[in-house]
């Protein structure tokens, strides 16, 4: 279906000399942030080395990491918007792109209408920071030790504010030019009703701030983020406008929004814990093109060759190495897509079942330590993310014996679903050869989890160590020349802007939240109740695997976990044992229709026609269950994630 638009995502410029220079600038500070994380690599590094052998730290390390962090986040956006990298739920928008443009285009130049204003404002108030900072000689430190200045950094973070609003000023011109190509005469008569209804809007608006409760008002914004989400608004840009909004309409001013848009903006995630997240992305990214996924599955195979079901148990088996360095679910569906799908087939496993193995067991990767989403709970709910790394481990090893269990039982006992697996030659390995292909993993993993578990590293600096050692596994494996390190370094960048940014824009949707009293107000209400914390659980995990079949992981964290919080510390609850509820409940959202993302990675990761979404999804529904019921286990028996606490 067609209505005469172009379905072009990105945004038109004058061509010429002008264009070209332009379009030099966002890719020079993406690369400038991208290569800042390597230098917080590298920084960190060395301050472990010469604090431990040499008993001379490096000064200031902390804050210079929590100054470059924001620096990043911000020098990377005009990239992240420019490439349409920003974390958005496309299941529907995705759908009208191809079939209705016409309101796809009308979202886009809603959308991004409102995300120039939202960062209009933000820069604004950069551009008062920064002053204030540059006039007054602000630095960090302390005087007759160290001391570094301020205004560098907060001049790159307007830089990165500037050239973000540029691009989503371009993305919204471009919206608008397409419409108004394709339908000139309808916006010309339009126009007049646009004016009334824009006139109806702000009188409504007017009197809403006048009437309207802080409750109400939450409670509207909340309804309103999940419809903006849903209907596919990027969720950092949706986060901060109804939270803006919400400030506004509940202090009954503007000037305490622009505050708190730029509090969130320049202080969120202005600290040093904040590193752990692009150092384990970049661990996960450098590990992946060392071919360690590979290698796992291959001894695993090997291990498991004569038993029922034994590519199936390898599969999950690899996918549970593979996760206790990457931390990632998508790597995970993305990798073993490719290694372990032919081999299964090739064994006798229907395609169904070989890749709903796949899909199901890459949820490992997000609840096995180093877990990204641990780290994004940590940060959130100011928990402990040693602690939640080592609560994890039994879990997910739990998990893992329960997916290899599930492999022998559907093979047993039902072969029509799975197929009739039979060994499969393969390579023969010495035990020299299974060591040596597995020592990347047990090198990597006591040094990031034995140094975190001894007290001798903090997150940070087992990311920057797991880092650190990913580069020399990648060297040594001959795995990476100039042209696998800069995609790397640049994917790095972009990955870490996109989660960092969500969390600033959530950190603010938490403070309008809290201004509205919802966390308080649900917290007496349950407590009213007299729900107790069991069914207060059941509730909740209901709501996150709703919420899991249309949003990705972090946007579920990021938006429910402001409300959840309060009411988990009212009833007693341990912060470290609901994360690993959580993380599990949210993951069962990514094999769930209709949104699925392990599925849709694992999809355009085989070759077209190969399997239907639907098979994926079918093939994936045994291993829905098992996480149900281990997630049950877990609520019902908290010390399975405390016990090594």
């Amino acid at each position: 279906m067609s209505d005469g638009l172009t379905r072009t995502a990105g945004p038109r410029l004058a061509p010429g000399r002008g264009r070209a220079l332009y379009g030099v600038v966002p890719f020079t500070l993406s690369a400038l942030a991208s290569s800042s994380i390597v230098f917080i690599m590298l920084l960190i590094c060395a301050d472990i080395v010469l604090r431990y052998f040499f008993s001379a730290p490096i000064n200031g390390v902390t804050d210079i990491v929590s100054l470059l962090i924001v620096a990043c986040v911000f020098l990377q956006l005009g990239s992240t918007i420019r490439d349409n990298r920003l974390i958005r739920a496309d299941f529907l928008f995705g759908h009208w792109a191809e079939t209705r443009p016409a309101l796809a285009r009308t979202l886009d130049l809603l959308f991004f209408g409102i995300a120039t204003l939202l960062l209009w404002r933000a820069l604004l108030w950069l551009w008062a920071d920064f002053g204030r900072s540059y006039s007054s000689g602000e630095f960090t430190g302390a005087v007759g030790a160290y001391q570094i200045t301020v205004w560098p950094f907060k001049l790159a973070v307007l830089v990165g504010c500037a050239v973000a609003l540029v691009e989503t000023a371009l993305k919204t011109a471009a919206a608008g030019w397409e419409l108004a190509r394709a339908y000139r005469n309808l916006v010309a008569n339009a126009f007049p009703i646009f004016v009334v209804l824009t006139g109806v809007a702000a009188f409504l608006f007017v009197n809403f701030e006048i009437a309207s409760t802080p409750i109400t008002i939450g409670l509207l914004s909340l309804g309103g983020l999940l419809v903006a989400v849903a209907i596919g608004m990027p969720i950092g840009f949706a986060l901060l406008a109804l939270s803006f909004v919400g400030i506004w309409l509940t202090r009954h001013n503007p000037m305490v929004a622009d505050n708190a848009l730029g509090i969130a903006a320049s202080g969120t995630i202005r600290s040093y814990e904040f590193g752990v997240v692009p150092l384990f992305v970049m661990m996960g990214l450098l590990l992946d093109k060392a071919d360690v996924g590979r290698d796992a599955f291959q001894v695993a195979v090997f291990l498991l060759r004569r038993v029922r079901g034994g590519l199936g148990i390898a599969t999950v088996a690899a996918n549970a190495v593979f996760a206790s360095i990457t931390g990632s679910s998508i790597a995970s569906a993305a990798v073993f897509s490719r290694v372990a799908v032919p081999p299964m087939i090739e064994g006798g496993y229907t395609p169904r079942f070989a890749v709903g193995v796949v899909a199901g067991s890459s949820v490992l990767g997000m609840l096995i330590p180093p877990s990204l989403l641990l780290i994004i709970y940590g940060l959130v709910a100011e928990a402990s993310i040693g602690k939640l790394f080592i609560a994890a481990i039994i879990p997910g090893i739990l998990l893992a014996v329960a997916f290899s269990v599930l492999n022998v039982v559907m093979a047993t006992f039902f072969p029509r679903f799975v197929g009739k697996p039979h060994e499969v030659a393969g390579d023969s390995m010495t035990a020299g050869e299974v060591a040596l292909r597995l020592a990347p993993v047990v090198g990597i993993v006591a040094a990031v989890m034995g140094g975190i578990y001894a007290g001798i590293f903090t997150p940070t600096e087992a990311g920057a160590v797991g880092a650190f050692a990913a580069f020399v596994v990648g060297a040594l494996k001959r795995k990476l020349n100039w042209e696998t390190v800069r995609r790397v370094v640049l994917e790095t960048g972009y990955i870490s802007a996109s989660i960092l940014f969500l969390i600033i824009a959530a950190s603010l949707y938490g403070r309008m939240l809290t201004l509205s009293t919802i966390p308080m107000q649900m917290t007496a209400f349950i407590a009213d109740l007299h729900l107790g914390l069991a069914l207060f659980l059941a509730v909740y995990f209901v709501i996150v695997l709703l919420l899991g079949m249309i949003l990705d992981s972090t946007s579920i964290m990021l938006i429910v976990l402001p409300i959840v919080l309060p009411v988990v510390a009212a009833f007693g609850g341990d912060f470290v044992w609901f994360g690993i509820v959580t993380v599990i409940a949210v993951e069962v959202g990514l094999i769930t229709p209709p949104f699925g993302l392990a599925v849709f990675v694992v999809k355009s990761a085989l070759p077209p026609g190969f399997v239907t979404l639907g098979d994926i999804f079918t093939g994936a529904a045994p291993f829905v269950v098992t996480m149900i019921v281990v997630t049950i286990l877990i609520m019902a028996f908290p010390q399975i994630s405390l016990a090594l606490l």
